[in-house]
């Protein structure tokens, strides 16, 4: 943004890009700036809670004249439809806040927008901002806007000049720009807002009832078309000290009014007139205030609890948890019709975080009305948002990263401390369709097979492309494939991935004697598959981890080890019913909300009818094969 005279001196070669989409992330913005110049890094701000984009980014180049030249020719391009404001990123707010060369510019037509206010007042010297604010909800000009200069002799320069001036047919008003703590407010009003006036007031009486206060400059009542009185109106003195008078004498003050004929008292509001937007920001800073009060209030003691009969009420739901602690409220969700029938949900609030505590742990799973009821700390729909949009992230990119060209997206998750196996995909057979093909062999698993490569009995595929495709590796079957001593096999990264490369990459087999190559060339056609083999004692029988998985405990633990520390318990629960089936199974329910995962570990019967539902799936799949 150097128009308008030499370039700001900035050794920093940072960028704050602002007016962003809220779905504008960091690969986008790197896509588009770095056609300019090498870009060093990219980062877009983020609620702390939420996750969500604040609408701002920082952009950092490697070189100075790279950042000079994206201001230059990036600033105001659109973006998600929407055109980016560019400055240079100023470490020291100083600067900034001591409105030192900001103007203030109001009456502006509503066509006009950052970029035709920042050529207009270009000419007057190097622009460090620019901006037309708009409205939140319809995206169109307010109607007034910011232009900060480098020095206050080009902010004079400006007001001289444009004061007064036609842009697009309006005359603007330009002037310095005064900080919202120094416009005249509460310490020198004169118009005073007067609500619930009696109806059967006209303007001559409200000016009579504030008279007694000093002179008045206007007094008027708001009324529908001079038909009647809507109950409020305005009363504008000429000095502060009395419309500071009125309101502290007649603000809560007590009159009659008249409606339908009955007599009714009713307290007058009197206070300081303020502007709608004063109005909203006030109404919405009261409001975060209660908010984040009520936050603070009931963290760790509100707990949710679902799977409910419809016939279970309040008083059931408080008889139930009573044994816990104290209860403050107990109450189920219903519907708003008429019937006000359950919604199978509700919320139990408990005096400490110790007694609620004790309740997740003793009460989750217990059967209320012959169902399992499942119980957990309650959240703000905000924050279970960001939750699963962290899980679903990180599902989809995975602990190693975005996935390179012929290797599958994310490991197969292995237990906690335990190694995945990343998925490979090798071209074979005809037409070049892509083919499964696991760089170690493994019970369970599909024989290395190429053009026409069979699977062996009993055998299956644990691939994405299959339902439940994280599939799971216990830890016993994770033993076998390392041999008498020998490493785990890693594939390496080396030689392209299509299945034509000249390199062959061997495997251990289960008990570390069988090497298996996967010739590239011969599209791994060169072994045939060998039989079955079964899984050993150590993989049929799978210890559960000692220790029960509480909510608190899972709620310290990061995303990807919250998946493992519930896998660890999950798989064996599995194992004892399905055994050859147990780590597809695990590796489908673990695509599950943790919370229902939860339920699962503590209701028996919830998890056969899980497990059974998953048969269905893969029975279903291998019909269509």
């Amino acid at each position: 943004m150097g128009g308008g005279g030499e370039p700001a001196p900035f050794h920093s070669a940072s960028l704050y890009v602002g007016d962003l989409a809220t779905d504008a992330n960091e690969a986008l913005l790197f896509e588009i700036f770095n056609a300019v110049g090498p870009v060093a890094s990219i980062r877009v701000c983020r609620d702390a809670v939420t996750r969500r984009s604040l609408g701002y980014a920082y952009v950092n180049y490697h070189q100075l004249s790279d950042a000079e030249r994206a201001l230059d020719t990036m600033n105001f391009s659109m973006i998600k439809s929407k055109p980016c404001r560019g400055v240079w990123s100023q470490r020291d707010p100083s600067g900034r806040r001591s409105g030192a060369g900001n103007i203030f510019v109001k009456n502006l037509h509503e066509s006009i927008d950052n970029k035709q206010l920042y050529d207009t007042f270009s000419l007057f010297g190097n622009i460090l901002s620019c901006k037309v604010v708009t409205d939140r909800e319809t995206g169109g000009s307010k109607g007034y806007g910011y232009v900060h200069y480098e020095t206050v002799e080009a902010a004079n320069a400006a007001i001289e000049k444009l004061d007064g001036m036609l842009i697009d047919g309006q005359e603007v008003q330009v002037g310095h720009f005064i900080g919202r703590n120094q416009r005249p407010g509460q310490d020198d009003f004169t118009n005073c807002y007067v609500k619930n006036i009696p109806l059967d007031w006209d303007d001559e009486r409200l000016n009579k009832e504030f008279a007694q206060f000093g002179e008045i400059a206007s007094a008027a009542e708001t009324d529908d078309k001079k038909i009647e009185s809507l109950g409020f109106g305005f009363v504008n003195f000429v000095e502060h000290e009395s419309a500071a008078a009125s309101v502290e004498a007649l603000n809560g003050k007590n009159y009659t009014h008249t409606i339908d004929g009955e007599e009714v008292e009713r307290e007058m509001f009197v206070g300081r007139a303020q502007k709608k937007a004063e109005r909203d920001r006030e109404m919405r800073s009261k409001h975060e205030a209660e908010k984040m009060d009520r936050i603070s209030k009931f963290q760790g003691v509100n707990l949710y609890v679902k799977n409910l009969e419809d016939v279970v009420t309040d008083d059931m739901l408080r008889d139930e948890f009573a044994a816990m602690g104290t209860i403050t409220s107990a109450r189920i969700m219903k519907d708003m019709g008429k019937d006000g029938r359950s919604r199978g949900f509700g919320f139990v609030c408990f005096s400490s975080p110790e007694e609620a505590t004790r309740a997740v742990n003793e009460m989750n799973g217990k059967l209320i009305a012959n169902k399992p009821i499942f119980v957990a700390l309650a959240q703000r729909r905000e924050v279970r948002r960001a939750q699963l949009e962290a899980q679903h992230a990180n599902r989809n990119v995975g602990p190693g990263g975005p996935g390179q060209p012929g290797m599958m997206r994310g490991p197969m998750g292995g237990p906690m401390g335990y190694p995945g196996m990343p998925m490979y995909m090798q071209r074979g057979g005809p037409g070049g369709a892509m083919q499964p093909a696991y760089p170690m062999a493994m019970p369970q698993m599909m024989g290395p097979g190429g053009r026409g490569g069979q699977q062996r009995p009993g055998a299956y595929p644990q691939m994405m492309g299959q339902p439940g495709g994280r599939g799971y590796m216990p830890y016993g079957v994770m033993q076998q494939g390392r041999g008498r001593g020998g490493p785990m096999p890693q594939a390496g990264r080396g030689g392209p991935q299509s299945g034509r490369g000249r390199n062959a990459v061997q495997g251990r087999g289960p008990a570390g004697n069988q090497q298996i190559k996967f010739n590239q060339q011969a599209r791994n056609a060169g072994a045939p598959p060998g039989p079955a083999q079964q899984p050993s004692q150590a993989s049929q029988q799978m210890p559960a981890p000692e220790g029960a998985l509480t909510a608190s405990a899972l709620a310290s633990a990061s995303p990807e080890m919250q998946k493992n520390m519930i896998g660890e318990r999950l798989y064996p629960l599995i194992h004892q019913s399905q055994p050859e089936l147990a780590g597809k199974i695990t590796g489908m329910l673990l695509e599950m909300d943790n919370s229902e995962l939860l339920h699962l570990l503590e209701s028996p019967e919830a998890l056969k009818h899980k497990i059974d539902e998953a048969i269905q799936v893969l029975e279903a799949h291998q019909s269509t094969d």
